[in-house]
């Protein structure tokens, strides 16, 4: 039977922890997700789990164990933030080249210098090329949801790569929202058993990892990796449905909000979308056509769908919580700008960088950009590609 538990986001990723059972967590403590591996610990002391819980010197110890563990045949997971993720980076290339399904809880945060505990994305955006899925949360329940989904999409058969399911450091991980559990035993059943489909311990069958892998074969393997991605276009989706026929939550690869008549929009990821939706409903109010498109998964990057939320508007406000320091905008932007470079009809688009260093961002600025966006279609131009916002 489900139950409403008041819980942050780092409780709520802990309790999906909890329900998946992993057969190895490897983890070191960094603020803001430190509360995911001390819950999940505690979950262990408990005797609430049969998870081996390594705890290890440092995040590249982590990932390490991770990999062993995972090639092994064991379920394993863990989770990060930050100069936590950078310090695991070899480690992260690896995992995702070595095609091994270790799903990871990321609490969004910025990376130093100057040293910062709070929020901005570019600690993942920084692993976007890495090989991993990518999953980014708007809310708690979100991040539940996500991560037990993470687990079947990362042992798919036509996937097999490591996901990273982020949320946004102190904005959903310390704050305490009303989030859905399901009972365990559906859980399990979604989940299911974990079949490795090449064990490192099994010793009938014995294979290789980690080789060292010179002019021969080296492209041929990152074309595979290459093709995962590819597949997991088409094999995600079926996770999705799956989850929709046991839980009735409907996920995509994007969200519209108030989309299919509006003349603007604002991308936006994670929290942010949440309060763009507010905006969205006092703006509507004014009769005023304005929507938001938000990306669930930015790895895959899933083309298709965003161009077509995006392709019959007149212009479209990107927004960034991260620097890419190319002087040609965000991450996001330039992508989605790039997807929709060969469409006859396009929108105009501009790039909003906002939120470094856990900067809030309010109503106000987001009405604002809106007005941007209402400019930019009456003067048929953006004038400035790349735009700052809330910044002194």
């Amino acid at each position: 039977m489900s139950v409403i538990k008041p819980i942050t986001g780092d409780q709520a990723a802990a309790e999906a922890m909890r329900q998946i059972d992993p057969d190895v967590v490897a983890a070191y403590p960094i603020t803001p997700q430190t509360e995911i591996v001390m819950n999940f610990a505690q979950f262990v002391a408990d005797g609430k789990v049969q998870t081996e819980m390594i705890h290890v010197e440092s995040e590249h110890s982590a990932m390490s164990a991770c990999v062993g563990a995972s090639a092994s045949g064991a379920r394993t997971m863990t989770a990060t933030s930050a100069n936590g993720l950078a310090l695991m980076w070899e480690i992260v290339y690896i995992a995702a080249s070595t095609r091994l399904p270790i799903v990871m809880p990321v609490v969004n945060r910025a990376l130093s210098a100057p040293i910062n505990i709070h929020c901005d994305h570019s600690d993942t955006m920084g692993a976007r090329d890495s090989g991993w899925i990518q999953i980014y949360c708007e809310n708690n329940q979100e991040v539940y949801e996500n991560i037990i989904m993470a687990v079947r999409i990362a042992e798919h058969k036509d996937i097999l790569l490591p996901v990273m399911v982020c949320q946004d450091g102190f904005i959903t991980s310390h704050a305490v929202e009303g989030v859905k559990i399901y009972d365990d035993r559906k859980v399990k059943e979604f989940i299911g058993e974990y079949n490795p489909k090449h064990p490192l311990l099994d010793i009938d069958h014995p294979v290789t990892y980690g080789p060292l892998d010179l002019q021969d074969y080296y492209f041929e393997h990152k074309r595979q990796q290459s093709e995962a991605i590819k597949n997991s276009l088409k094999a995600i989706p079926e996770v999705f449905a799956e989850f929709k026929k046991h839980f009735g939550a409907d996920y995509d690869f994007i969200e519209t909000y108030k989309l299919a008549d509006a003349d603007v929009a604002i991308v936006a990821m994670s929290s942010t979308a949440g309060t763009t939706k507010a905006v969205i409903d006092e703006l509507r109010d004014q009769g005023k056509k304005v929507g938001l498109l938000k990306p669930r998964i930015f790895r895959p990057f899933p083309k298709e769908k965003i161009v077509a939320a995006l392709s019959k508007l007149k212009a479209v406000a990107i927004l960034d919580r991260s620097e890419s320091f190319s002087d040609q905008g965000g991450p996001l932007f330039t992508e989605i700008r790039s997807a929709l470079l060969d469409e006859a009809k396009k929108p105009l688009t501009v790039n909003y960088i906002y939120g470094l260093g856990g900067r809030d961002i309010n109503m106000k600025q987001i009405k604002s950009v809106y007005a941007d966006l209402e400019k930019i279609v009456k003067d048929k131009e953006a004038k400035n590609l790349v735009n700052y916002l809330g910044v002194r």
